[in-house]
């Protein structure tokens, strides 16, 4: 029988309380592999010395059917200080992938706080500047041509007030709007198949920024710039307004591109106490429902891949120093990496209306 919306809800919301008086309850059942129920790749973001671990590789590869790189195959990792490429880790992010069968998205060409050296180098010299830009993006993508289906070419364009374009080393050289055309060109001129996407936070969370966003991609898309595909990296919190998401999604739809739910995770927020998780972890899980729901309401032909950003909350982000949320439990899978409360609701959403 299948589960409604409501009754799947409150049966997560009843197994999160397991462990607050109720030890005796018999462990839950194991959740079915989310790649399994949902015709668009999931994804989940990795780093490479995670890979190493078995019991994380073998639970990535069962639930999951693509990856990101959470940074290694960003700028700060690729370029190295004398001009050079490191490929290593990326590579054995790519290797894993096609050896588990899984999808490969491109985590990302061009992204304003990435400024390597060998780039600072060129600032103001026009024409090689440009070269330089062309090359890299050719290089990397190239590398990965016929594997990584896609690619974040340019990530957060928008300045977190929402107002404007991110005045950036990229920007300053080639322009605010030219940099990303170009950076789409040349990425399509080095793997033509991939699928070429710009991505962005808090869309949800800030409707100006998503409306400034929104106006970037029809003057890109006006100029015939190759753009096949919007991000919304969707880093949200337990008590985002409800509605907030699907009204994101329905706005970004409407240019009738693909849409990449591209980083997601559900903060329980700042001096969240594990041990009495209370409200927070309810509204959390309803929450995940409500984003899955909202994405499964999208056209099929547009539900390009639904990505959570970390396997098992200790993998986190948030946990980390730019995240400074060292108790937070954001993701699908705890510590251990048992499914959660968060996983079923997902799960669900899947089922029902893949």
């Amino acid at each position: 029988m299948r589960l409604t919306r409501r009754s799947a809800i409150a049966s997560a919301l009843a197994l999160s309380a397991c462990g607050q008086g109720a030890k005796s309850q018999p462990a839950p059942a194991p959740i079915p592999p989310l790649k399994s129920l949902a015709r668009f790749p999931i994804g989940c973001c990795v780093q490479e010395r995670w890979l190493q671990e078995p019991d994380y590789a073998d639970l990535l590869a069962e639930q999951f059917s693509q990856l990101t790189a959470e940074w290694e195959m960003k700028m700060e990792y690729i370029l190295r200080e004398d001009g050079g490429f490191q490929f290593d880790r990326p590579d054995s992010i790519a290797l894993f992938a096609k050896a588990r069968g899984m999808a490969l998205h491109g985590h990302t060409l061009v992204w304003y706080a990435g400024e390597p050296e060998p780039f600072k180098k060129l600032d103001g010299k026009g024409a090689a500047f440009a070269n330089a830009y062309r090359n890299y993006i050719l290089a990397v993508v190239g590398r990965y041509k016929g594997q990584a289906r896609s690619w974040d070419v340019v990530n957060e364009p928008i300045t977190d007030d929402g107002e404007r374009l991110r005045e950036s080393l990229w920007s300053r050289n080639l322009g605010l709007d030219d940099h990303i055309i170009r950076a789409l060109e040349h990425a399509r001129e080095a793997d033509p198949a991939a699928a070429l996407f710009i991505n962005d936070y808090h869309l949800e969370l800030k409707p100006n920024k998503r409306a400034t966003f929104m106006r970037l991609v029809e003057r890109l898309l006006k100029r015939g710039a190759p753009l096949d595909g919007l991000g919304t990296q969707t880093h949200i919190d337990y008590d985002l307004p409800e509605g907030a998401v699907g009204a994101a999604l329905k706005d970004l739809a409407s240019f009738g591109l693909p849409i990449h739910l591209s980083e997601l995770d559900i903060s329980l927020g700042d001096r969240f106490v594990p041990a009495l998780p209370g409200d927070r972890v309810k509204r959390q899980i309803a929450k995940y429902a409500e984003v899955a729901e909202a994405f499964m309401a999208l056209p099929e032909r547009q539900r390009f891949a639904f990505t959570v950003w970390g396997l098992r909350d200790s993998d986190t982000w948030l946990r980390g120093p730019s995240g400074q949320r060292p108790t937070d439990q954001p993701l699908l899978f705890d510590d251990a990496g048992q499914a959660k409360p968060t996983a079923r609701v997902l799960a669900d959403a899947f089922s029902r209306r893949a």
